[in-house]
């Protein structure tokens, strides 16, 4: 990792190192695959939140996609690589809901079936979202990690193949093809600020990027009430945290693969964190200067930038609003 923008010490190597199986040529692969189901999300410039950070700050924003959440590019990368046979015994997997909802879509449209598990605390507006697609919807566990396990056992017992929600090449280079869209609307992009749980999103991000402009910073934002991958960078190897409760639904992951451990500390420059007013804050400001409902998760990179959480000044600054599955009324409330 390059020296850190907050100030803090920089992360050490993963001991022994992970063998990375993915290259930006397969995130080219997976831009042609999903072409048809995804939407190119714009990436639109803001302006009194520029005035604000002192930056030039865009925003790309995935809160409008298709299920209103980037998930659903991993999912339909995936959902397209499976045969025929394994399409007609369907598909498993674990998610807070971003990620079910893309899966759910990705088998609907390619005639398969989906199951998805989600933990016992998972939003009601995102469990009947992931209904309304055709998915069976299990609550199991108090994290992700105890969701992941309980799919992976329906997985074994019902022959269905378990998609992982950021732990899989086809996901991640899905994710990637954000990348590859910033770059060809702002090619001199200096920043691009990407939420962080499990760590598929900026790991496919930071790939695409970093190979085809290396000088652009990848800085990772988490929840300061879940920071499971700054934890494990320290560490050198995946760390699971406790459960926790954060207003980032979306990135409550309390641990990190090998694989996406491995990306972050090959090509991400800085990982740093929000509190949760600092998330409010942002989920607010989105709304009242650029008329965007964006979810807490969606929300910390700007979130980050508002509480100078590193320094920009003067950039060309990309914040990825990862997902905008959020009740209306809910940023009604944060304003009281």
């Amino acid at each position: 990792m390059s020296p850190s923008l907050s100030g803090a010490a920089t992360i050490p190597a993963l001991a022994g190192g992970t063998q990375l199986s993915l290259t930006v040529a397969d995130i080219f692969h997976a831009q042609r695959v999903i072409y048809p189901s995804v939407v190119h999300t714009p990436l639109m410039p803001t302006f009194a939140l520029s005035v604000a950070c002192h930056a030039h700050v865009y925003v790309k924003a995935e809160n409008l996609q298709r299920t209103r959440s980037f998930k659903i590019r991993g999912a339909t990368n995936k959902l397209a690589q499976l045969s025929p046979e394994q399409r007609a015994h369907g598909v498993v997997t674990a998610s807070r809901g971003n990620h079910a909802q893309g899966v759910a879509l990705a088998a609907q449209v390619s005639g398969s079936s989906a199951v998805v598990v989600m933990p016992t605390d998972a939003e009601p507006l995102k469990i009947a979202a992931t209904q309304r697609l055709g998915a069976q919807v299990i609550l199991h566990g108090a994290t992700m990690s105890d969701a992941s396990v309980k799919a992976r056992e329906i997985a074994q017992q019902s022959g269905r193949t378990f998609v992982s929600a950021f732990d899989d090449p086809a996901v991640i280079a899905g994710q990637g093809t954000i990348g590859l869209e910033i770059l060809s609307v702002l090619p001199d992009v200096d920043a691009i600020l990407v939420p962080v749980g499990g760590g598929g999103l900026i790991s496919g991000i930071a790939l695409a990027v970093k190979t085809l402009k290396p000088e652009t910073l990848i800085i990772g934002v988490q929840a300061k009430q879940m920071p499971s991958m700054r934890v494990s960078l320290e560490a050198g190897h995946p760390m699971a945290l406790p459960p926790a409760a954060t207003r980032g639904d979306g990135i409550n992951v309390n641990s990190p693969s090998e694989r996406t451990l491995a990306l972050v500390q090959r090509y991400v420059d800085d990982v740093v964190e929000v509190d949760e007013a600092e998330m409010a804050q942002a989920m607010v400001n989105l709304y009242d200067t650029c008329n965007l409902v964006v979810e807490g998760a969606g929300a910390v990179g700007i979130a980050a930038l508002l509480n100078r959480r590193v320094n920009l000044t003067g950039k060309q600054v990309v914040a990825v609003l990862s997902g905008g599955n959020v009740e209306l009324s809910t940023l009604v409330s944060l304003r009281q």
